[in-house]
């Protein structure tokens, strides 16, 4: 029988359940949150997160930091307790500071190379992101509610040995939460294959200083769009604007799929044309010890004991990290420019998360093996 925790004591709940459980029996049920953190000049990089799988009784946690070329990770997982308010596991915590506006988030680790406390703190209020769907043939592969939020760090990682200090003139960050159903912990048995030929994704949040701009796509191989969503907010708390119907032009390194950077064709609502220019420097593949898309490493909801802890670093240049990496969504650091009919609007930098597999084609890639001219 399930027990009360501490969020029984708050008029908030929605289904007949106590707040330990989840209105589905789903065992894909899934509530994370990834966080990045970069320098300006995407010389430093880190990608974090925390889950929890209800219906799979498991906690985990992640860090992965890219520095010089390398992808320094470190993850953790334990039994799932039934107090949501404890964000919590192994040397890993989130602390929500001032909801929607500051969290800490520590790691003590350093007999694995990695020891943080760092603090996300925002001037933006929260985008509530489209309702995430995507259906593969006849199975639902997704179904989410998310939020990001773009924002700046302050604190202390120490990378095997080496002591960087976040500020927030050097460093800039977002953050992302989600919860529903996705894949999640061992692999279960398929039923009827429903293959895909293509999968195409974009995933852009990006500070300009005193506004922020948040860019997601999602298409099939035909180009048939299923996710859209373009705005940007404002620090002085104007009402979001909405940039209409993105187009990409992605700039590939020859003979990869591995972007460069790209331009954005955008709308504001007076209907002038905009142009964001994006130019990536560095990045983190996330199926490389963050345990996302298939990393043969770990993965997400895995039950790997009550106290599983343990590093691992990778080279980006070994080859077969490499190869792991063109079948991964990829975080890149870009800097960026926003362009208007009368010239620069506004400049910053943030992510621009890319992923392309299979047939695309308004990218004229004909299939799995297919690359840039």
């Amino acid at each position: 029988m399930p027990v009360p925790s501490p969020l029984d004591e708050y008029p908030i709940h929605q289904v007949p359940l106590f707040m330990s459980e989840v209105g589905t029996s789903d065992r894909n049920f899934y509530d994370r949150c990834i966080y990045h953190a970069y320098t300006r000049d995407g010389s430093v990089q880190v990608a974090t997160g925390f889950g929890v799988y209800p219906n799979l009784g498991v906690v985990d946690a992640y860090v992965v930091v890219r520095k010089d070329g390398k992808q320094h990770a470190v993850r953790t997982s334990g039994a799932l307790g039934p107090d949501r308010l404890v964000q919590e596991v192994g040397p890993y915590r989130i602390e929500v500071l001032d909801p929607l506006r500051r969290l800490r988030v520590v790691c003590d680790a350093p007999e694995h190379g990695i020891a943080m406390d760092i603090t996300f703190e925002s001037p933006f209020a929260p985008i509530a992101e489209p309702r995430h769907i995507q259906r593969t043939a006849h199975k639902t592969i997704l179904d989410a509610s998310r939020f990001v939020q773009i924002g700046r760090w302050t604190g202390t990682i120490t990378l095997h040995g080496e002591e960087l200090t976040l500020t927030h003139e050097g460093w800039g960050g977002s953050r992302d939460r989600s919860w529903g159903i996705r894949p999640s912990g061992e692999a279960v048995p398929a039923g009827r294959p429903a293959a895909s030929d293509g999968f195409w994704w974009n995933w852009i949040p990006l500070d300009l200083g005193d506004q922020a701009v948040m860019v997601i796509a999602q298409e099939d191989a035909d180009g048939t769009r299923f996710l859209n969503e373009a705005v940007r907010v404002f620090a002085d708390g104007r009402k979001p604007e909405q940039l209409g119907w993105p187009e990409f032009e992605v700039r590939y390194a020859s003979g990869t799929r591995r972007p460069l950077g790209g331009t954005l064709h955008l709308t504001d609502r007076k209907r002038r044309p905009l142009r964001l220019h994006l130019d990536n420097h560095g990045y983190i593949a996330l199926n490389v010890g963050a345990g996302y898309g298939g990393d043969p490493d770990w993965n997400h909801g895995l039950w790997k004991g009550d106290k599983y802890l343990e590093g691992a670093t990778y080279d980006q240049a070994d080859e077969a990290v490499a190869r792991r990496t063109a079948y991964s969504v990829v975080d890149h650091v870009a800097t960026a420019r926003l362009e208007g009919p009368d010239g620069l609007e506004a400049e910053g930098f943030g992510i621009f998360e890319h992923g392309t597999f299979g047939r695309h084609d308004p990218s004229e890639f004909t299939g799995w093996e297919s690359v840039a001219p």
